[in-house]
């Protein structure tokens, strides 16, 4: 069987063995209260409507002066959405709402202490603490329009308090995930040439109050190394009052935003009218090689992209109580905590720590607590709530109408629980997939148009049009179910403008690769690489198969890692997999197969071959692992993800690399002995 398809697979295409899943329809409770239920809207969003269609998500704005031209394309592909318009975000986030919303919150931030309060954060208040850290960068600073700041900020208010007041000045941000290490905040420093980094003295993780001053000195000291200075450093306090770090403040560079904001009570400053391409935020993207991308963000095309989705993708209405579990950090945060909801006056849900501290029941007796009614989180999450806590949620009160997933695929063994156990059969799932440069949700089902299918990401959403291409350039009949490159035909307003201070890279990178004319105009020559293998199946529904640096090529027959990882899970006792390439001198590349089992569990020989057997059932023989390896946990970021590349490491008997950011360096070496 195997072997049979596979032949009938070009070598340009990836072999692919999933099964279709049944469909799930959304309730018809969900459908009476959604904001998008008009079936119209796949016409007007239809390809020949590109790109007049996203007036409607610009329309959801306020803006000073209108635009003159909704797509300029005289210098491809560095699209420039709603040209001449001018608009600020800050004041589409808070301002705009005072006048019906001034009293319901705009923040519920969740301190990781239980012991701890929650903080209501009104919009009203939102508005006074913006305006005044706006004051104190603007006057304290001398920090003005297209200035860069850098922000090395842990899951707190005072994190969407400091975005929303650069972008009310025209200030250019670039929040660095706080996991991160002081080298790679100093890479971020010296790329965006900051001479503002705007820090914490710490934070709590996994019950520590971890110390976050000590990141800054090392990054200030590595960027001067480079040829950037810093010239201050601002320091929010987690409890203000007490400085709560053990790293001294260095005296004329260092400052406490909580003691400078006492000399500025009150104070109100005017948003800054921004032009819409102007740059909003960089958010830096590590590539695999090479230093960080700078994806730049506009302020127009951005801000209409993101509230046009949470409106109708994520379905927020301003009465709704809204959680994404991701970080501020990474582009989901921005987009899905900060950005899109806040221009959709909802109330969104900041929670400082780890999902599963004290215990996995943590996430349902926050959700209880708020009556949190959308609930957003990647699959790497979901799969460490299933294995820490599968029974975990029955036990609380909490319901949802929505549920997101983001980040990567969901194998659909994973989504079932989700769905039946999280969801409680009573939610919607939207299955999204895009990425930092995206800006916003690429695929994913209309909750109340489409019904959901396990492991399938859904259609484009409205505006969005994907082709696949094979490796030699040739279009992929449409909803044939073979697997190539994805990419997306049209332009949209949410899309990353350049790489900073890189164009060469963001024109090769992104759109030389399937280019059909260099010296053309006309947006249709020019489709986004996405780095992602699909398929399209026959419902028009796109599976996700990982990125295309993930696929192993075995004996001729490219073969998508993450189909081999959703094989395994099937096996009862797997809680998580990865797959990694491992060089073979006959095969070229064989697929080494990582997985960890749910709690309470021992490794065994008859659990190893069980899932070979499930690999070789689902796939085939040609997928056969080439070791399976039980391990206690995975090399994994401190958002959870895990990091194949150590494994491929591993795998290969080569150097790990800088593992200093993992969560967990240890186990580096705990599962090269293992394999060895």
């Amino acid at each position: 069987m195997s072997e049979k398809i596979t032949a009938e697979v070009s070598e340009a295409e990836i072999a692919v063995h999933w099964q279709e899943e049944n469909y799930v329809n959304p309730p018809e409770r969900f459908v009476a209260q959604a904001n998008l239920t008009d079936k119209t809207v796949l016409d007007r969003f239809s390809l020949d409507n590109v790109p007049d269609c996203f007036k409607e998500y610009a329309a959801l704005l306020h803006w000073y002066r209108p635009w003159d031209i909704t797509l300029d394309t005289s210098n491809p592909p560095f699209w420039r959405w709603f040209v001449g318009g001018t608009i600020n975000a800050s004041y589409n986030c808070v301002d705009r709402h005072l006048a019906k919303y001034k009293n319901k919150t705009a923040i519920h931030f969740v301190p990781e202490p239980e012991r701890e309060a929650i903080q209501h954060v009104t919009y009203q208040e939102l508005y006074v603490r913006v305006n005044e850290v706006a004051a104190l960068l603007r006057d304290g600073c001398g920090l003005k329009k297209g200035d860069r700041v850098t922000l090395h900020m842990p899951m707190v208010p005072e994190l969407p308090i400091t975005m929303l007041a650069c972008a009310r000045l025209g200030v250019i941000h670039s929040q660095v995930f706080s996991g991160f290490s002081g080298k790679a905040t100093a890479d971020r420093i010296v790329d965006s040439e900051s001479r503002v980094l705007i820090t914490m003295d710490a934070y709590y993780r996994g019950g520590q109050l971890l110390d976050h001053k000590e990141k800054a000195d090392i990054a200030v000291s590595e960027a001067e190394k480079e040829g950037v200075k810093v010239e201050k450093v601002l320091v929010w306090q987690r409890y203000p009052g007490r400085y709560s770090s053990k790293t001294p403040l260095v005296k004329g560079r260092d400052f406490v935003m909580n003691e400078m904001l006492s000399g500025y009570p009150r104070r109100r400053v005017d948003p800054v009218e921004m032009p819409a391409e102007d740059p909003l935020f960089l958010m830096y993207t590590s590539g695999t090689t090479g230093r960080p991308k700078g994806c730049q963000h506009s302020t127009g095309g951005y801000l209409s992209y993101v509230a046009g989705t949470s409106k109708y993708i994520q379905d927020i209405h301003p009465e709704d109580v809204y959680w994404c579990m991701a970080d501020i950090g990474w582009i989901t945060g921005h987009s899905y905590i900060v950005y899109g909801p806040l221009a959709l006056a909802a109330s969104s849900v900041v929670y400082e720590g780890l999902p599963t501290y004290p215990d996995a029941g943590r996430p349902w007796r926050i959700a209880e607590e708020l009556d949190v009614n959308i609930f957003h989180t990647s699959p790497t999450a979901i799969r460490a709530l299933r294995r820490a806590g599968p029974d975990e949620p029955p036990k609380y009160h909490h319901h949802f109408k929505h549920m997101t997933t983001v980040g990567e695929p969901i194998e659909p063994a994973v989504w079932k629980w989700y769905y039946d156990v999280v969801g409680k059969g009573e939610a919607v799932i939207v299955d999204t997939w895009w990425q930092t440069e995206n800006g916003g949700f690429l695929c994913s089902t209309v909750p109340a148009l489409h019904p959901m299918k396990p492991g399938s990401a859904g259609p484009g959403v409205p505006g969005i049009h994907p082709i696949i291409y094979d490796e030699a350039g040739a279009e992929i009949p449409q909803r044939s179910g073979r697997a190539g490159n994805i990419c997306i035909q049209n332009p949209w307003p949410g899309s990353f403008q350049t790489i900073w201070k890189d164009p060469d890279r963001f024109v090769q990178q992104y759109y030389a690769r399937y280019c059909k004319d260099r010296s053309s105009r006309n947006w249709r020559d020019w489709p986004y690489m996405a780095g992602d293998g699909a398929l399209q199946a026959a419902d028009g529904y796109y599976r996700i198969l990982g990125r295309i640096d993930d696929v192993i090529n075995v004996a001729g027959h490219r073969l998508g890692t993450k189909e081999i990882e959703s094989a395994s899970l099937l096996v009862e006792e797997i809680a998580e997999a990865a797959v990694v390439p491992a060089r073979d001198e006959i095969k070229g590349k064989v697929p080494d197969l990582y997985v960890s089992l749910k709690p309470g569990l021992a490794p065994s020989e008859d659990i190893r071959k069980r899932v070979e057997d499930s690999v070789i059932r689902e796939i085939g023989a040609i997928a056969r692992p080439r070791r399976v390896v039980i391990v206690p946990d995975m090399p994994k970021t401190r958002s959870g993800k895990i990091m194949r590349r150590v494994l491929g490491a591993i795998s290969n008997n080569e150097d790990a690399g800088d593992i200093s950011t993992l969560a967990n360096p240890e186990i580096v070496d705990e599962i090269r002995k293992m394999k060895s």
